[in-house]
């Protein structure tokens, strides 16, 4: 699959990273993520790289290969040109073992990273270099979904634990800690979405950004996102205002994510 870069000097950039760890007899594969995968990415965007490395492999030798990656990155002069255009960084280079776990998630935590990392890694990443069937393997493992034993506990989870968070917002508001309570929906919100991609087996992007794209593009819920966005226009903050957008919200949870799809 081609790649859209928002620049010569993503692609090229790309490309010159391909070429270090081609070869390298370490490493399984280098997997374009982020915006740059999805054509979303702009001339000021990071190039987000995934390099996938067995986990018994990557327990020995993460020092090394990280190691190698830095003294080339310093010395390449393409990434010091990349530098002047991206503001947060430019070339992001991360070391992944393709182990996915379901990570903490209790009443407290908001939403954990387990369909995050199955969905931005295996799901929405584009392939520049494979070098083994390790990432063949796990795409077989894990997509289009895992299976519906898992899928039924996660999903009673986060449903369980985003009322419970709908449920303190009034509790909150009542005693003037206003800045909980946002807290609270605004965790329920994100339990919601997370929730809501369970539900039609269908991975994530993030909870926190590409919203728009994730409900209307990939779930065909433009709807939902409408809904969504309006939950968060607060007009007076120290008020009970809240508690009407927590109601809200459960009204989302109870049309999208009712107990019936657990």
């Amino acid at each position: 699959m081609a790649i859209a870069y928002p620049s010569e000097l993503h692609r090229l950039s790309a490309e010159a990273i391909v070429g270090h760890f081609r070869g390298e007899p370490d490493v399984d594969a280098v997997l374009q993520v982020g915006s740059c995968a999805r054509g979303k990415a702009e001339p000021s965007s990071c190039l987000d790289i995934a390099v996938l490395v067995r986990p018994e492999v990557l327990a020995t030798e993460r020092s090394a290969l990280e190691r190698r990656w830095e003294d080339y990155h310093r010395a390449e002069p393409i990434f010091r040109e990349g530098a002047k255009l991206a503001r947060y960084g430019f070339a992001e280079v991360e070391f992944i073992d393709g182990v996915f776990l379901p990570g903490e998630h209790d009443y407290t935590s908001g939403p954990d990273g387990f369909e995050l990392e199955i969905g931005n890694y295996l799901a929405h990443s584009v392939p520049l270099l494979e070098q083994s069937d390790y990432l063949s393997r796990l795409k077989t493992q894990w997509l289009p979904y895992y299976d519906d034993r898992l899928r039924a506990r996660r999903l009673d989870l986060v449903r369980r634990c985003g009322l419970n968070n709908i449920d303190h917002v009034p509790y909150f508001t009542g005693r003037g800690l206003y800045f909980q309570a946002f807290n609270r929906l605004y965790d329920a919100g994100r339990e919601f979405l997370q929730a809501l991609f369970i539900s039609r087996r269908t991975y994530p992007i993030a909870y926190d950004k590409w919203v728009c794209e994730q409900l209307v593009d990939i779930l065909g819920l433009p709807g939902v996102y409408e809904e969504l966005a309006h939950l968060y226009e607060i007009g007076q903050f120290e008020s009970s205002e809240m508690v009407g957008k927590a109601d809200r919200l459960l009204g989302l949870y109870e049309r999208y994510v009712d107990r019936a799809t657990c």
